[in-house]
């Protein structure tokens, strides 16, 4: 299916150092601001106490937030859940005080000001819980990496396979850095949506990728940026259609979807972009730079002399 069919191809390899070089001075950037700073990491990482408390009526999350002030928590996330009669409380881990202690005093703030006020869920997360879950979510992104590293490899050849990884490696540390730059909270669902963002760069590379070499084949006489450029134009159409499909899902989420799914659509929202850019400005200039040809995809034809020989 295709909206539109571009009649010239876009010579996107003459742009391909600068693009590179833009890529490598934005990953360098971002591995400082993740070694310096850091990830904000939320309490499923850090340990503490998330709290669901029901409202009469529509909550006011300002003065929900002065309440805890008022009783030293500071520190305290609160945001809407679900409705806006609904509100979800994270305390960080406090030495010397328990989570049982912990949400009575929240409880007790709360309905000294509203009475109404309702405590649905408390769910304690000790700090070697969160440690585990830093190990764990660690190695779902090693495990994850490394299985696009075997797929890419057995699927074509290696200079596309190394291609590929240092794109999808550059599309996570560029959603890594724009979350410790800012420190925006890096909880569990951002961490799924770094996962899905690994996959959905995978598949964006594999049909650049295909073309390729299908071009390979087919386009004896064209040069490899001839034939790079013709591959990603060929392509545009689909990478439009389904990028833009998905992100208009990913937008509604971002601006509707409340500040439970927030940082997981922003975190989506820019993988998906950095894929499209990766897969086309980074991962295709890699293989002129790898030094991909014909003769690695279609064996030399022999002569007849050769032939003859045993």
């Amino acid at each position: 299916m295709e909206f539109f069919r571009i009649k010239q191809d876009i010579p996107f390899m003459s742009y391909g150092r600068y693009t590179t070089s833009i890529s490598l001075v934005t990953f360098i950037i971002a591995v400082i601001f993740l070694v310096t700073r850091g990830l904000n990491f939320g309490v499923d990482f850090t340990g503490g106490t998330v709290l669901e408390m029901h409202y009469a009526q529509p909550a006011d999350l300002n003065k929900v937030r002065e309440q805890l002030n008022g009783i030293g928590l500071k520190d305290a996330q609160v945001q809407n859940f679900g409705s806006s009669h609904d509100v979800l409380i994270q305390v960080p881990l406090k030495q010397n005080t328990s989570g049982a202690k912990l949400s009575e005093q929240v409880r007790d703030a709360l309905q000294s000001q509203d009475a109404s006020v309702e405590m649905r869920r408390v769910e304690f997360v000790g700090p070697q819980v969160g440690k585990e879950l830093v190990d764990n979510g660690a190695m779902a992104l090693l495990l994850v990496s490394l299985g696009i590293v075997c797929y890419l490899w057995m699927r074509f050849e290696w200079k596309f396979g190394l291609a590929a990884i240092i794109a999808n490696l550059h599309d996570v540390v560029i959603i890594l850095g724009f979350f410790a730059a800012f420190q925006w909270e890096f909880s569990l669902s951002v961490l799924a949506a770094v996962l899905a963002v690994l996959g959905y760069s995978v598949n964006e590379s594999v049909v650049v990728f295909d073309r390729i070499r299908e071009n390979f084949r087919k386009l004896r006489k064209t040069e490899v940026a001839g034939i790079i450029d013709n591959a990603i134009t060929r392509t545009m159409s689909r990478t439009i259609i389904t990028h833009g499909c998905t992100q208009i899902m990913v937008t509604s989420m971002l601006f509707l979807g409340g500040e439970t799914l927030h940082y997981f659509a922003l975190a989506l929202t820019i993988g998906i972009l950095f894929s499209i850019y990766s897969s086309v400005l980074v991962a295709s200039p890699l293989l002129m730079i790898f030094g991909v040809s014909r003769e690695d995809f279609i064996k030399p034809e022999k002569t007849a002399a050769e032939e003859v020989l045993p």
